[in-house]
């Protein structure tokens, strides 16, 4: 489907009632005019989850989760963004616009989710027949249940097997290659593409089939491991094995664990490990670390204790790092030579697995014993070289307790930062009411402007574009424009939308912090406010110029456009005293 409109999604969060939606799923109290639950998303003794209904907005102070009512039941009820947002329109009584693809190119891609199904379909059929793939399966010790639950299958030697099964026309025969299920020769001949393999159907987060990997049988066969390509259904750097079995057998998933093999994903539920997934022949990307985080707050990387274990374990911590919100926690456990998860759990069963995860390094420890193996931290060079190693890849690490902790550790490791370290954080975890308390220091004019737009962002409409201060050099000016635009672009924007829009900006840690703020007065006073500092934004942006040309007027000189320029601008400003 193509991406929504964004009137009906700003249409959807004003008509729902997010203490509605977050109460039906968890209880909530009334404090104030907020409402408070320990965090559906993390352990918690301490009730640190604010829900903000005059701002349709969440937030859990203890491990940083947030967003508007769209958010909360993607990451509660674990759906993707179009069913959360059809979950909450069918409760609203809305209906979901058309798409703005053809009506056919819908018809395709459920054709095409069809197709690979009943390839699924005739693959699981052809296991019983085959002496060897049920001997393969009954080897590892595989059960008719997760035989099963997995969708396991096998495709049979030969070139055309699944062809004359399925390819019985030609709609079909190209919906099944654009699938992946064949391969064409030099001459143009098409054929299986999988052949004498036993089959691991891929399946998407709602359970349909999307791609296969097949596993050789006889050990003489190569490739090994043999995958899907990618199609327009699948893409392997976003999915994740398991994934969808892991969901469908945890009520709530505390933990996911990532493994190599589709083969250790499938021993491991079988022996009671039901949060296995596994990567789909590629190292660890953004999208699956997104991914894992999405549906369960640790994560743990199992791999081979050599040197491709260990540099794939590396991989996996620069695509976490950036998503290392509080109340998530990444380990990593290197298993012995010769050792994968599905031998372990086999010979010494599921609480010895366990107790291997139990004992897994935390990502803190591993990343300071990575960057450091080479260095001697006796000498002064050694910690400095430590320091700028480690400076880039913490900068990511979002704001709160564990991107503190970790630089402390490093100022511990070299003494380098230690100063700023000592820094007070405290409001950081403050809930809402106490996070409303305005600090000594008063906030600078852009500062200010945000603060206001973000709790009142229909004033920014009675600021005409193009923004008079757009060039003024102040930190903050080009977010403040951006929030100016994203107003007049979609004016009736809620709050809640407003922040979530800047999802995966630089500041948007700190618009969140500052939406939550309680601000003193009413709207109208507000709105003065508001239009008092974008006044005396436009002075300052007017007496940059002035400045510029007056520079430039002494040092070599103006044209006649400048000149009238600078005679306009003194007027305006002489005008405004």
């Amino acid at each position: 489907m193509a991406r929504l409109p964004d009137a009906f999604i700003d249409d959807l969060l004003a008509r729902t009632d997010i203490v509605e939606v977050v109460n039906a799923r968890v209880p909530l109290k009334r404090k104030g005019k907020e409402w408070t639950a320990r965090c559906p998303f993390h352990d918690e003794r301490t009730p640190s989850f604010y829900v903000v209904p005059h701002k349709q907005f969440y937030k859990c102070f203890g491990c940083g989760a947030s967003g508007t009512a769209i958010n909360f039941v993607m990451q509660y009820d674990r759906l993707e963004f179009l069913d959360a947002v059809e979950e909450l329109a069918k409760r609203a009584g809305m209906e979901m616009p058309r798409d703005n693809k053809p009506r056919d190119a819908d018809d395709d891609s459920r054709e095409l989710y069809a197709a690979l199904e009943a390839a699924a379909k005739f693959f699981q059929r052809e296991l019983p027949k085959s002496d060897k793939a049920r001997a393969y399966f009954d080897a590892r010790g595989v059960d008719a249940a997760t035989r099963e639950q997995f969708q396991l299958g096998y495709a049979p030697e030969g070139f055309s097997a699944l062809k004359d099964t399925l390819g019985g026309d030609e709609r079909r025969m190209k919906l099944l290659e654009r699938g992946g299920m064949f391969s064409r020769s030099d001459k143009g001949h098409v054929y299986d593409k999988f052949r004498n393999r036993v089959m691991f159907p891929i399946c998407d987060r709602r359970g349909r089939a999307i791609a296969f990997g097949g596993r050789v049988i006889d050990k003489d066969d190569s490739p090994k491991y043999l995958n899907s390509p990618e199609t327009q259904l699948f893409h392997k750097g976003r999915e994740l094995y398991g994934l969808w079995q892991a969901r469908q057998a945890n009520q709530k998933l505390d933990r996911l664990i990532v493994v190599e093999g589709y083969m250790d994903v499938v021993s491991l539920f079988q022996f009671g490990v039901t949060q296995a997934v596994a990567t789909l022949g590629t190292a660890t990307t953004p999208d699956h670390a997104e991914l894992l985080f999405r549906n369960a707050p640790d994560a743990y990387f199992c791999f081979d204790g050599d040197k491709a274990g260990r540099g794939a374990a590396w991989k996996a911590v620069e695509s976490v790092l950036p998503r290392m919100k509080d109340g998530r926690q990444a380990f990593f456990l290197f298993l012995p030579e010769g050792e994968d998860p599905d031998t372990i759990v086999r010979s010494q069963g599921k609480d010895a697995f366990d107790a291997r995860l139990r004992d897994a390094t935390p990502l803190s420890q591993f990343f300071f014993d990575e960057m450091g193996k080479d260095v001697n931290l006796r000498t002064l060079d050694g910690k400095a070289k430590l320091a700028e190693r480690c400076k880039p890849l913490l900068a990511q690490i979002p704001d709160g307790a564990f991107a503190d902790l970790m630089r402390a550790r490093l100022a511990e490791l070299t003494g380098i930062g230690a100063q700023a370290q000592a820094v007070p954080t405290a409001h950081a975890t403050m809930p809402p009411r106490r996070a409303g308390v305005r600090p000594t220091q008063k906030m600078s004019l852009v500062r200010s402007a945000i603060v206001l737009l973000l709790h009142a962002p229909d004033i920014a409409l009675e600021v005409p574009a193009p923004f008079a201060f757009a060039g003024l050099r102040l930190p903050g000016i080009e977010l403040l424009c951006e929030l100016l635009d994203v107003i007049h672009a979609r004016p009736g924007i809620g709050v809640g939308a407003l922040v979530e829009h800047f999802e995966g900006h630089e500041q948007f840690a700190a618009l969140q912090k500052l939406a939550l703020q309680e601000l003193p007065g009413e709207e109208a006073a507000w709105r003065s406010e508001f239009l008092d500092a974008i006044a005396q934004l436009e002075k300052q942006a007017m007496q940059q110029r002035i400045d510029e040309l007056e520079t430039r007027m002494r040092e070599a000189g103006l044209d006649n456009v400048e000149k009238y320029e600078l005679r306009a601008l003194l007027a305006a400003r002489a005008k405004s005293h």
